[in-house]
């Protein structure tokens, strides 16, 4: 432990414990997502599951609820559901990630977690800070306990990497396969082009570059945030790009993967992972049998606000999903099945065209049979139609969308007949056709009960009691 990270542990432990009043006292704190203690919240890291408990962590700007510098927060559940909030693992304090632990994954091996991250650097000097000025640094973090660091270290520059790229290299997501282990990096070319690199190492430290995957035509001019992983015999690249055509400021979804990601390969439709206005940097991991995924709630450089940094904090992540292999190389995405324990015992009934006084945090399901339109807190809308198989996420009043403008249409594969609906303080996420299709949002209605109506359908409304 070097003087900066002293300096940095007392400086987070202060702020944390002079800032929870007031954190505590917004009525928008949700009661069972994944929030920061105070601050800034974004990407997930480093899931991955240890003995029976799961592990989260993610970027962490403890100081400025608007970003700053970023770390990496700890969280550590046995059920999914109530999380226990460990010290920061990650700090800026070395010379190659002093301007942020930037984004990363996790391996559990031999009774060490092994983290992977992006050390990022800004030169001083009149740079663009693309082309030059900005080190992003393979690094690698070691931990015994899962709790307390071990080790750090820089495994490569800039320089190690292939010819033709910017600056922007970064978000190293690793895993083991057929004895070997495996790395996919987010990149950015000179010629402001999207791809990934994947690399290969036999000791976890070493890594050779093999393969980059990339779409025929120019797709974006940077893919952050990678994750390759198979699923039913077919394999997936999800990536955030950035700099696409699609409604929010930069996309988030996945290709199907065809052939030989280590070699000669073929990058399919890329499919949307949610049609809202709040998903980004989602990452997942093998848990047992399944694959559960998390996400960042938010999306960066929008016009949207939170009222929650005024309190103090912003950000969150989605609730954990499962993910699951659909038709025609697709991907489905449904809660996790621990959430139900959250619901009450008795379902309140939601009858067609009335309008019900809600709890905030609820889990509705329907069965609809043709058009419906959901109506929550009186201002955020969701339609479907049948004829055009069409849905639509709107705020109807702005005051509780603060900035979130347009609309966010889907058209579904086939004619919807389930609907789901997680609503948390300050969320809402929605699963259409058994999580065929997604829309997430956070959104601000005054607190309390708040009503809730559903015309064309009729649906059960659960209430659940999450808490903190």
């Amino acid at each position: 432990m070097n003087a900066l990270h002293r300096d940095l542990k007392r400086l987070v432990d202060r702020v944390e414990a002079a800032d929870a009043p007031r954190v505590a006292a917004d009525p928008h704190r949700q009661r069972y997502h994944i929030q920061p203690a105070v601050g800034w919240l974004n990407d997930p890291n480093g899931l991955c599951k240890i003995g029976q408990d799961y592990h989260v962590f993610y970027q962490y700007g403890p100081f400025d609820p608007n970003g700053g510098v970023k770390h990496w927060g700890h969280l550590r559940s046995r059920d999914l559901l109530h999380w226990e909030r460990l010290p920061v693992m990650l700090y800026p304090d070395a010379p190659y990630d002093c301007h942020g632990v930037y984004s990363g994954s996790a391996l559990w091996e031999e009774g060490t977690l092994f983290l992977y991250y992006t050390g990022n650097v800004k030169y001083a000097g009149d740079y663009d800070y693309i082309r030059a000025g900005r080190g992003h640094n393979l690094c690698l973090a070691t931990s015994r306990d899962g709790v307390t660091l071990d080790t750090k270290q820089c495994l490569m520059t800039n320089a190690d990497y292939p010819a033709g790229l910017s600056c922007h290299v970064r978000d190293p997501k690793v895993w083991k396969q057929d004895g070997r282990y495996y790395m996919v990096l987010g990149a950015r070319t000179l010629e402001n082009r999207g791809e990934v690199l994947v690399l290969q190492s036999t000791d976890r430290l070493h890594w050779t570059h093999i393969n980059t995957l990339t779409t025929r035509e120019p797709f974006g001019y940077m893919w952050e945030c990678p994750d390759l992983f198979e699923l039913g015999g077919q394999w997936y690249l999800a990536v955030s790009p950035q700099g696409i055509d699609c409604p929010n400021v930069y996309g988030c979804g996945y290709f199907p993967v065809y052939g030989d990601w280590r070699g000669e390969y073929t990058l399919g439709d890329f499919h949307p992972l949610d049609m809202g206005y709040d998903f980004y940097a989602p990452q997942s991991f093998a848990d047992g049998d399944r694959r559960l995924q998390f996400g960042w709630m938010a999306m960066p450089d929008a016009p949207c606000t939170t009222p929650d940094a005024a309190f103090g904090w912003n950000h969150c992540l989605t609730v954990p999903r499962v993910l699951t292999a659909g038709p025609g190389g697709t991907l489905r995405q449904n809660p996790a099945p621990e959430l139900a324990a959250l619901r009450s015992p008795a379902a309140l009934s939601l009858p067609g065209g009335e309008t019900v006084s809600g709890p905030a945090c609820f889990d509705l399901t329907a069965a609809p049979q043709g058009d419906f339109t959901l109506t929550l807190a009186g201002g955020l809308q969701l339609r479907y139609e049948e004829a055009a198989r069409t849905c639509t996420l709107r705020f109807t009043d702005p005051a509780i969308a603060y900035g979130r403008s347009g609309e966010r249409s889907a058209r579904l594969t086939a004619p919807c007949r389930s609907l789901r609906v997680l609503g948390d303080a300050s969320s809402v996420e929605i699963f259409l056709n058994d999580g065929a299709t997604v829309f997430t949002t956070r959104y601000f209605p005054a607190p309390g009960p708040r009503p809730i109506r559903l015309d064309g359908a009729v649906g059960l409304l659960y209430q659940l009691n999450g808490e903190e």
